[in-house]
């Protein structure tokens, strides 16, 4: 059995080990706790009820400008992961609805944002097939191994297209 709930500072931690393991992107401590202390509304975890163990994270955060200058309020995934032992259970899925509900209703964002890799296609499922994410733009050589990066964005609110 594994419970959703608003990750505590104490997670931050299990949530750095739960990244290390499953992705090749991985931040510092320091990283986890800025977002710990500044957003933690917005951050969740999936956790074993029986072990107690965090088996998987969203780590996310606001931003009040976008790439096109605009002052839209809006949020961005910066993380998401579970661990293998947990997948195919919708657990990425419900950690992020969790955080998508309350960008909108607590910081009234406008959209939230990430950058996914172009080859990973079981993340391409979750985020257009399931959450409604759409492809705004791709980013050229976005990751340290040069891999280009889909930038997707889900609205909450009036969509605004992007400029030419």
């Amino acid at each position: 059995m594994v419970s959703i709930r608003r990750a505590e500072m104490q997670d931050l931690q299990h949530m750095q080990h739960c990244n290390l393991w499953c992705l090749p992107e991985n931040y510092t401590y320091k990283y986890y706790l800025y977002h710990g202390m500044v957003w933690q509304s917005l951050l969740y975890v999936a956790e074993d009820i029986n072990s107690g163990r965090i088996v998987g994270y969203v780590l996310a955060k606001q931003d009040e400008e976008d790439e096109e200058g605009t002052k839209l309020e809006h949020g961005h995934i910066t993380s998401l992961s579970v661990l293998r032992t947990h997948r195919k259970l919708g657990l990425a899925n419900k950690v992020m609805q969790s955080t998508h509900r309350d960008m909108d209703k607590i910081f009234e964002s406008h959209y939230v944002s990430l950058h996914v890799r172009v080859s990973n296609r079981a993340a391409l499922g979750l985020y257009r097939d399931k959450l409604g994410y759409e492809t705004f733009d791709t980013e050229e050589k976005y990751y340290a191994d040069d891999e280009n990066a889909y930038n997707m964005r889900k609205w909450f609110r009036k969509k605004i297209e992007k400029q030419q």
